[in-house]
């Protein structure tokens, strides 16, 4: 017909799309294979029915002890809650749907990262999700049956929130409410907000995000004390200051800056050289994130503040870092190949659990190599706080400063 277009898309479009997602697939079935293969024992999603079955019964949570490892509770009491209709469900079912649920909030997570990073092609979330499986960090989320992946998917969802928003704030609100550490998102916010404010008398938009933050964490944790008046006081007066509770500092899982210096200086709780090293550390990656922010470039941003978090808590299991997803797409999409390359050996090698560990508390009396292994995710984590620093300096050529 005379004056109509007719647009026909490459046929190679079309294609690399269920190629992608078929090796997606195959990958994420293969490796549910090897997860059955290997008998993980998913005994945190086994502890957080436990605490939901706890509140169900009226009982003590903070007393609960579960598993044939005798787990603690960690969190929150509204993470409890949250659990409760784990109850529901017999332990096949729950086993599956966690695995089905936390492979499903990876496709999410990537799909979230490749935006934020501003390469977001349909094809690249599936081949990123079937390579991402087989990280460290992912595998053993999945193996404990963990919810790093469901923290971090809220966060990264709020943060892609436009300006002005109304759900800004829940994600990263409902996340530290359940688990404290994502709060310094929060903390993030504010500070660029007053910054902004001072320097150029703006900002507004970064602190109401911040204010929107608090009071959903506050919401939560108030509905929380409501319907677990005890176990919030409890928690809220006593067993957030009980690190020990969680575990012994020193294990190799822990690579947070605690872990770190535990086992490099030989002893079960480093006290002040973990307090100094952890507030030097804390200020110098809020303020590259700040500052990342206040250039526009927010995938160095909330990269920097999420491994500022991750070295400054008191503890980060390996399966924490499942924010090296998004670091190394961010350094590899700015073409720092060392440094993409050293990021994938580290998360990808499980070097760290090539050392002695275990009971008998091993990680105590590690020698130079052995030691060197072990603090691979926090040194890591420190030297992508150095690299994005040094991006802010001297960005690379092509690489906008103003905005990503």
């Amino acid at each position: 017909m005379s004056g109509s277009v007719t647009v026909i898309a490459p046929s190679g479009v079309h294609r690399r799309v269920p190629v992608a997602l078929g090796s997606c697939l195959v990958s994420f079935a293969v490796f549910w294979a090897a997860q059955r293969a290997a008998h993980v024992s998913m005994i945190d999603l086994m502890v957080y029915r436990a605490e939901g079955a706890t509140v169900r019964a009226g009982g003590d949570l903070y007393a609960l002890r579960t598993t044939a490892a005798r787990l603690p509770t960690t969190y929150p009491p509204f993470a409890a809650l949250l659990f409760t209709p784990l109850t529901l469900l017999d332990t096949a079912t729950m086993r599956t749907l966690g695995t089905a649920g936390n492979l499903t909030l990876l496709v999410v997570f990537v799909r979230l990262s490749l935006r934020l990073v501003g390469h977001a092609r349909v094809e690249g979330v599936w081949w990123v999700a079937a390579v991402a499986v087989w990280c460290e960090p992912v595998w053993t989320t999945l193996r404990y049956g963990q919810i790093n992946l469901l923290l971090a998917v809220l966060v990264l969802w709020d943060l892609s929130r436009r300006p002005g928003d109304r759900w800004a704030g829940v994600g990263i609100g409902l996340a530290a409410a359940v688990k404290l550490t994502p709060a310094l998102f929060a903390v993030f916010l504010l500070v660029t907000g007053v910054v902004a404010r001072r320097r150029h008398g703006s900002g507004g938009s970064w602190l109401r995000h911040a204010r929107l933050a608090a009071a959903w964490f506050t919401g939560a944790t108030l509905l929380a004390a409501a319907v677990l008046p005890y176990d919030s006081w409890r928690f809220w007066s006593r067993m957030v200051f009980a690190a020990g509770r969680v575990g012994h500092a020193e294990d190799t899982a822990n690579q947070a800056l605690r872990g770190v210096l535990a086992r490099l200086l030989h002893t079960p709780e480093p006290g002040a050289a973990w307090a100094v090293t952890a507030a030097v550390v804390g200020v110098a990656g809020l303020g590259v994130a700040v500052a990342a922010e206040l250039r526009g470039r927010r995938a160095w941003a909330v990269t920097s503040c999420a491994v500022t978090a991750l070295l400054i808590s008191p503890v980060s299991w390996s399966h924490h870092w499942v924010w090296c997803l998004p670091v190394v797409l961010l350094l590899g999409t700015r073409a720092y190949r060392p440094a993409t390359v050293s990021a994938l050996l580290v998360f990808f090698s499980y070097a760290l659990w090539w050392v002695p560990h275990g009971p008998g508390r091993h990680e105590l009396h590690q020698n130079g190599i052995e030691l060197v292994l072990s603090a691979l995710y926090g040194t890591s984590g420190c030297l992508f706080l150095v690299i994005a620093g040094a991006a802010l300096r001297n960005p690379r050529p092509g690489q906008a400063v103003t905005k990503e």
